[in-house]
């Protein structure tokens, strides 16, 4: 594949990942709003997870960090209907197929690097809503 070709194929892949983010605000934005799925979860606890997210380059890291945090406390929530495992959800089905199909319009294998970059997004926008929550929708 010339350079010209690749820096396209890049563009497109950009292109698709920035229509995506309305969706992924409104898939954590509705994750959020569930306050039942989750306990007394802290902006810093959320940090960590976008921390987590941004040095690894495996969603499979990510989706273990937040096991890890539910068998810890019940921040996360527990159980099937917890925030962890709503995050882990969205990233398995919508924004895994959201990357694929950005994979295939830009005719690239990098469906993996799409899926990291898109979970990303979508926790960083987390971390943003989670604050207005906490902080913006019933200020002390």
């Amino acid at each position: 594949m010339s350079d010209s070709s690749k820096q396209q194929q890049q563009l497109k892949i950009q292109k698709g990942i920035r229509q995506a983010e309305d969706s992924l605000v409104t898939w954590i934005q509705d994750a959020l709003d569930d306050r039942r799925s989750y306990g007394k979860l802290e902006e810093s606890q959320f940090r960590n997870l976008v921390r987590v997210a941004d040095t690894t380059d495996s969603t499979e890291v990510i989706k273990n960090f937040l096991r890890y945090q539910v068998g810890r406390d019940e921040k996360w929530g527990r159980g099937k209907d917890s925030l962890a495992e709503k995050i882990v959800s969205d990233i398995n089905t919508q924004i895994k197929d959201r990357a694929k199909t950005i994979a295939d319009s830009a005719k690239t294998d990098e469906v993996n690097s799409i899926l990291l970059e898109l979970t990303r997004r979508y926790l960083g926008y987390g971390a943003r809503y989670l604050t207005y929550k906490l902080k913006g929708e019933n200020p002390a």
